[in-house]
């Protein structure tokens, strides 16, 4: 389906008031950033429409915008024209498969303080919280370490959310969705009906983050329908997550195992199989701290947790709070992830970002970069839009300098990627960039406050720049 509306932001006047320190409005600073990043994501322009708390729209052209997104904050809430936009579009919209709304929190409030029509939705935090003092900061300066870490990684899960939603609703399938991404597959095993609201967090934080979240339908109630559908799951995926609380949960029909201790003994039979083909499979089963009100069935089988060898296959067994569990997980998909990357060769690595149509121009750089010494890496150029972004990310997280080369492209396609620099730590890199460097035939003034090396000139005189880049980044 077409809409005159890609994406329409919805906001308070205060939120977009000029101050002191920015010379624009934050929303319009947010909708510039997000225009940027989803033109990158997309690889088209999208048509972004700001909607101020006084602006008049017509309720009745609510279905012309496929996504509306939420500046939520105090004014807003508290703002009987931004609700009236919010209720006039989930009105227009009802029946709607996906979720269509997108709530950017750009101050904290707590779930009453916010309007009962967004408490649910996943919320990404674009707000700084003073360490020290625990009050709320609003970004100003939003290339700094402290924008990179919460701002900048918020706006990349906000845009590939918006992406994913846009392509659905132009009329894609979510099959041809899910080929699109390609992405990591992880079984959350069931719960006991106390854990189905952290189990339900989790689930959301993953899919976020771009990793496909099975099992995704209602599990059957009958044992032997129950065991094909799990064991078929865990082909798909490369690791499970069991969730282990005082309940014990239900029993499927011709068992007298639970299903998630029936999930349980099926992963760690899957991750036996796994080993002996020595491919990857492993296991996170966390256990609540707090057993309290657990029966004696589900102490039993906690027990046999912690004791059977069995049970235990494969399996990574905590009993921390959540948060710190969460924390782990993300670690162990992380590392996980660069195992599928690690660079083969010895040396150091810099990665030659450059565009497609530059190809032919860097090849007299690659023969420089490995004659001094080095690996190159090349960013993808095949495949669709999200693999190429994928390997991109993959890459960021690998090198130890990175090369920018500035041909044809225009200057956004370079300050996108000098922003992906920026932001590679949150990625999941986990060692610093040792050095990053521009090249480019055209003035590079623009770039003089990027923390970069500049590198101008001709081709011959650009050749001798890197081999001094190089020498100084290799001692």
């Amino acid at each position: 389906m077409a809409y005159d509306i890609d994406v329409l932001i919805t906001f308070s006047d205060k939120d977009n008031e000029i101050g002191k320190k920015n010379e624009i409005g934050w929303v319009t600073q947010f909708k510039k950033f997000l225009d940027m990043m989803l033109l990158q994501v997309l690889g088209e322009q999208t048509n972004i429409v700001l909607k101020s708390e006084h602006e008049d729209y017509v309720a009745s052209s609510m279905n012309n915008a496929a996504v509306l997104v939420t500046i939520l904050s105090k004014e807003f809430a508290q703002s009987g024209r931004c609700l009236d936009t919010v209720e006039s579009f989930y009105k227009a919209t009802a029946g709607a498969k996906i979720e269509r709304v997108f709530k950017v929190m750009k101050s904290p409030l707590t779930s009453q303080e916010q309007p009962p029509r967004l408490r649910d939705l996943l919320s990404y935090d674009m707000y700084q919280l003073d360490n020290e003092t625990g009050q709320m900061k609003e970004y100003t300066d939003f290339f700094s370490l402290e924008a990179e870490k919460q701002y900048w990684m918020k706006m990349v899960d906000l845009v590939y959310d918006i992406h994913e939603a846009l392509i659905i609703l132009k009329g894609q399938t979510k099959a041809e969705v899910k080929n699109i991404f390609k992405r990591k597959t992880i079984y959350l095993a069931e719960t006991g009906h106390d854990l189905s609201i952290q189990r339900n967090i989790i689930r959301r934080e993953l899919q976020r983050h771009g990793y496909v979240v099975l099992p995704n339908q209602i599990l059957p109630m009958r044992n032997d329908d129950l065991e094909r559908i799990v064991r078929k799951d865990l082909e798909e995926c490369s690791l499970s997550v069991h969730l282990i609380g005082s309940a014990y949960g239900e029993i499927p029909e011709g068992s007298e195992r639970s299903v998630l201790d029936i999930q349980n003994k099926l992963a760690a039979d899957h991750a036996v199989l796994k080993r002996s083909k020595k491919e990857e499979f492993s296991r996170l089963i966390w256990i609540a701290p707090n057993l309290r009100n657990a029966s004696e069935k589900q102490k039993a089988f906690i027990e046999s947790l912690r004791r059977d060898i069995e049970a235990q296959e494969g399996a990574e067994i905590l009993q921390n709070p959540l948060e710190d569990f969460k924390n782990i997980m993300r670690e162990e998909l992380i590392a996980s992830q660069n195992k599928m990357t690690e660079q083969p060769s010895s040396g150091k690595t810099i990665y030659l970002v450059h565009d497609k149509i530059d190809h032919q121009q860097v090849l007299p750089l690659v023969e420089v970069i490995q004659k001094s010494g080095f690996n190159v890496v090349f960013p993808a150029f095949e495949g669709d839009l999200m693999e190429v972004r994928r390997k991109h990310i993959e890459n960021l997280r690998q090198f130890d300098g990175a090369i920018i080369y500035k041909g044809k492209v225009n200057d956004q396609w370079v300050r996108m990627k000098v922003l992906d620099l920026l932001k590679a730590p949150g990625f999941g890199r986990n060692k610093p960039i040792q050095g990053k460097a521009i090249v480019s035939a055209a003035s590079l003034d623009n770039y003089k406050n990027q923390n970069v090396t500049l590198i101008s000139g001709d081709s011959n005189k650009s050749l001798d720049s890197i081999k001094n880049f190089l020498q100084d980044f290799k001692s």
